[in-house]
Protein backbone atom coordinates (compact mmCIF):
# COMPACT_ATOMS: atom_id res chain seq x y z
CA UNK A 1 0.00 0.00 0.00
CA UNK A 2 1.65 3.14 -1.11
CA UNK A 3 1.53 6.07 1.29
CA UNK A 4 -0.99 8.03 -0.54
CA UNK A 5 -3.16 4.52 -0.69
CA UNK A 6 -3.04 4.60 2.99
CA UNK A 7 -4.06 7.81 3.41
CA UNK A 8 -7.30 7.88 1.26
CA UNK A 9 -8.20 4.86 3.11
CA UNK A 10 -7.85 6.21 6.64
CA UNK A 11 -9.47 9.62 5.50
CA UNK A 12 -12.19 7.37 3.65
CA UNK A 13 -12.84 5.32 6.97
CA UNK A 14 -13.37 8.34 9.08
CA UNK A 15 -15.43 9.94 6.81
CA UNK A 16 -17.60 7.53 6.76
CA UNK A 17 -17.51 6.66 10.49
CA UNK A 18 -16.79 9.56 12.24
CA UNK A 19 -18.93 12.40 10.36
CA UNK A 20 -19.31 14.83 13.31
CA UNK A 21 -16.00 15.59 15.32
CA UNK A 22 -14.75 18.63 16.75
CA UNK A 23 -13.28 20.16 20.45
CA UNK A 24 -14.34 18.71 23.34
CA UNK A 25 -13.28 21.96 25.07
CA UNK A 26 -16.28 24.36 26.31
CA UNK A 27 -15.78 27.92 24.99
CA UNK A 28 -18.06 30.74 23.49
CA UNK A 29 -15.03 33.03 21.66
CA UNK A 30 -11.98 32.78 20.39
CA UNK A 31 -10.52 33.98 23.59
CA UNK A 32 -11.78 31.57 25.72
CA UNK A 33 -10.77 29.09 23.52
CA UNK A 34 -7.82 30.57 23.05
CA UNK A 35 -7.62 30.25 27.24
CA UNK A 36 -8.52 26.40 27.38
CA UNK A 37 -5.76 25.32 25.01
CA UNK A 38 -3.58 27.08 27.51
CA UNK A 39 -5.01 25.39 30.30
CA UNK A 40 -4.93 21.94 28.24
CA UNK A 41 -1.84 21.25 28.10
CA UNK A 42 -0.64 18.09 29.95
CA UNK A 43 -4.39 18.44 31.22
CA UNK A 44 -7.12 16.75 30.53
CA UNK A 45 -9.97 18.24 28.58
CA UNK A 46 -12.30 16.92 31.36
CA UNK A 47 -10.46 18.61 34.16
CA UNK A 48 -10.34 21.68 32.56
CA UNK A 49 -14.15 22.16 31.34
CA UNK A 50 -14.53 21.90 35.01
CA UNK A 51 -12.35 24.69 35.87
CA UNK A 52 -13.81 26.86 32.77
CA UNK A 53 -17.44 26.79 34.11
CA UNK A 54 -16.01 29.11 36.83
CA UNK A 55 -13.33 30.63 35.14
CA UNK A 56 -15.01 32.08 32.43
CA UNK A 57 -18.34 33.31 34.35
CA UNK A 58 -15.65 35.58 36.36
CA UNK A 59 -14.02 36.71 33.61
CA UNK A 60 -15.02 36.43 30.28
CA UNK A 61 -12.75 38.05 27.44
CA UNK A 62 -9.45 39.41 27.04
CA UNK A 63 -10.80 43.01 28.99
CA UNK A 64 -11.51 41.52 32.30
CA UNK A 65 -8.60 39.31 32.44
CA UNK A 66 -5.92 41.81 31.96
CA UNK A 67 -7.24 43.89 34.58
CA UNK A 68 -6.91 40.56 37.51
CA UNK A 69 -3.68 39.95 39.02
CA UNK A 70 -2.17 36.60 38.88
CA UNK A 71 -2.86 35.76 41.96
CA UNK A 72 -6.16 35.94 41.77
CA UNK A 73 -5.92 33.88 38.20
CA UNK A 74 -4.17 31.16 39.76
CA UNK A 75 -6.50 30.81 42.48
CA UNK A 76 -9.36 30.17 39.46
CA UNK A 77 -6.91 27.59 37.68
CA UNK A 78 -5.04 26.36 40.62
CA UNK A 79 -6.43 22.35 40.19
CA UNK A 80 -5.24 22.09 36.93
CA UNK A 81 -1.20 21.15 36.02
CA UNK A 82 1.16 23.94 36.14
CA UNK A 83 -0.85 26.67 37.50
CA UNK A 84 2.06 28.79 37.75
CA UNK A 85 3.11 29.59 34.81
CA UNK A 86 -0.34 28.64 33.03
CA UNK A 87 -1.90 31.96 35.25
CA UNK A 88 1.35 33.87 33.82
CA UNK A 89 0.71 33.24 30.10
CA UNK A 90 -2.94 33.85 30.60
CA UNK A 91 -2.74 37.00 32.06
CA UNK A 92 0.53 38.50 29.81
CA UNK A 93 -1.79 37.24 26.51
CA UNK A 94 -5.20 38.70 28.00
CA UNK A 95 -2.62 41.74 28.33
CA UNK A 96 -1.61 41.96 24.73
CA UNK A 97 -4.45 40.98 23.08
CA UNK A 98 -6.02 43.98 24.93
CA UNK A 99 -3.31 46.10 24.08
CA UNK A 100 -1.88 45.21 21.09
CA UNK A 101 -4.58 43.47 19.18
CA UNK A 102 -7.79 45.69 19.89
CA UNK A 103 -8.95 42.74 22.58
CA UNK A 104 -9.20 40.09 19.61
CA UNK A 105 -7.11 37.15 18.92
CA UNK A 106 -5.19 37.36 15.93
CA UNK A 107 -6.62 34.53 13.16
CA UNK A 108 -2.91 34.67 11.51
CA UNK A 109 -0.52 31.88 13.05
CA UNK A 110 2.27 34.31 13.19
CA UNK A 111 0.87 36.77 15.48
CA UNK A 112 -1.14 34.02 17.57
CA UNK A 113 2.65 32.83 18.67
CA UNK A 114 3.79 36.17 19.79
CA UNK A 115 1.66 35.73 22.61
CA UNK A 116 2.87 34.41 25.80
CA UNK A 117 2.80 30.70 26.65
CA UNK A 118 1.62 30.35 23.24
CA UNK A 119 3.26 28.00 20.72
CA UNK A 120 2.91 25.96 17.66
CA UNK A 121 0.55 23.56 18.04
CA UNK A 122 -2.09 26.05 20.81
CA UNK A 123 -1.71 28.64 17.75
CA UNK A 124 -2.63 25.90 15.13
CA UNK A 125 -5.50 24.64 17.26
CA UNK A 126 -7.14 28.59 17.45
CA UNK A 127 -6.33 29.02 13.69
CA UNK A 128 -8.24 25.69 12.93
CA UNK A 129 -11.35 25.72 15.06
CA UNK A 130 -11.96 29.61 15.28
CA UNK A 131 -10.72 30.39 12.31
CA UNK A 132 -11.08 28.06 9.97
CA UNK A 133 -7.43 27.85 8.76
CA UNK A 134 -6.01 24.74 6.82
CA UNK A 135 -3.17 23.93 9.49
CA UNK A 136 -2.96 20.67 11.59
CA UNK A 137 -1.94 20.78 15.51
CA UNK A 138 0.38 17.94 16.56
CA UNK A 139 -0.07 17.29 19.71
CA UNK A 140 0.77 13.73 22.15
CA UNK A 141 -2.34 11.99 20.19
CA UNK A 142 -2.17 12.82 17.02
CA UNK A 143 1.32 12.39 16.68
CA UNK A 144 0.89 9.04 18.29
CA UNK A 145 -1.88 8.12 15.94
CA UNK A 146 -0.07 9.36 12.60
CA UNK A 147 3.06 6.85 13.22
CA UNK A 148 0.77 3.91 14.32
CA UNK A 149 -1.38 4.40 11.49
CA UNK A 150 1.98 4.48 8.85
CA UNK A 151 0.90 8.24 7.95
CA UNK A 152 4.30 9.63 9.06
CA UNK A 153 7.39 8.30 10.26
CA UNK A 154 9.08 11.12 11.11
CA UNK A 155 10.69 11.16 14.54
CA UNK A 156 9.81 15.34 15.90
CA UNK A 157 6.18 16.93 15.55
CA UNK A 158 7.29 19.29 13.42
CA UNK A 159 7.99 16.66 10.71
CA UNK A 160 4.68 14.76 11.51
CA UNK A 161 3.01 17.89 10.81
CA UNK A 162 4.31 18.76 7.38
CA UNK A 163 3.41 15.34 6.71
CA UNK A 164 0.08 15.77 7.70
CA UNK A 165 -0.16 18.85 5.74
CA UNK A 166 1.29 17.55 2.24
CA UNK A 167 -1.30 14.63 2.55
CA UNK A 168 -4.76 15.46 3.48
CA UNK A 169 -6.58 17.76 1.64
CA UNK A 170 -7.24 21.70 2.80
CA UNK A 171 -10.99 20.84 3.41
CA UNK A 172 -10.05 17.85 5.55
CA UNK A 173 -7.31 19.00 7.89
CA UNK A 174 -9.59 20.82 10.21
CA UNK A 175 -11.61 17.87 11.57
CA UNK A 176 -8.36 15.60 10.38
CA UNK A 177 -7.33 17.26 13.29
CA UNK A 178 -10.18 15.70 15.37
CA UNK A 179 -10.56 12.40 13.98
CA UNK A 180 -6.56 11.68 15.16
CA UNK A 181 -6.73 13.68 18.56
CA UNK A 182 -10.40 11.65 19.69
CA UNK A 183 -8.91 8.13 18.07
CA UNK A 184 -5.78 8.53 19.85
CA UNK A 185 -7.94 9.44 22.80
CA UNK A 186 -10.91 6.81 23.59
CA UNK A 187 -9.61 3.89 21.00
CA UNK A 188 -6.06 4.20 20.08
CA UNK A 189 -4.66 4.82 23.59
CA UNK A 190 -0.85 4.75 24.88
CA UNK A 191 -1.17 1.94 26.58
CA UNK A 192 -3.55 -0.75 26.13
CA UNK A 193 -5.06 0.21 22.88
CA UNK A 194 -8.79 -0.96 22.26
CA UNK A 195 -7.61 -3.06 19.17
CA UNK A 196 -10.25 -4.99 19.04
CA UNK A 197 -12.79 -1.96 18.58
CA UNK A 198 -10.68 -0.06 16.18
CA UNK A 199 -11.88 0.17 12.56
CA UNK A 200 -8.20 0.98 11.39
CA UNK A 201 -6.91 -1.98 13.02
CA UNK A 202 -5.85 -3.44 9.61
CA UNK A 203 -3.78 -0.57 9.03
Amino acid sequence: MTKKERYKRVLGWFSENVPVAETELRFATPFQLLVAVILSAQCTDKRVNIVTTSFFKKYPDAISISKATQEEVFEQIKSISYPNSKSKHILESARMIVERFGGEVPSSLEELQMLPGVGRKTANVVASVVYNEPVIAVDTHVFRISRRLGLSTKKDVRGVEDDLTVNIPEELRAIAHHWLILHGRYICTARKPKCDECGLRDF
